[in-house]
């Protein structure tokens, strides 16, 4: 296992630990969600500033 590996493997039990399993799937959509938005927001930043 490389390092990068090791640290994602402690990160997920320390969210394990602190949310229960119960709370990961909903916990991960919404970092799913704020990611996208933060996308199309750059984006369109990205597009004001061409023009």
């Amino acid at each position: 296992m490389g390092g990068r590996t090791g640290e994602l493997i402690l990160i997920l039990v320390v969210f394990v630990l602190l949310f229960g399993a119960q709370k990961l799937p909903e916990i991960g959509a919404a970092i799913g969600k704020a990611i996208r938005e933060f996308k199309k927001n750059l984006r369109d930043v990205e597009e004001e500033v061409k023009k």
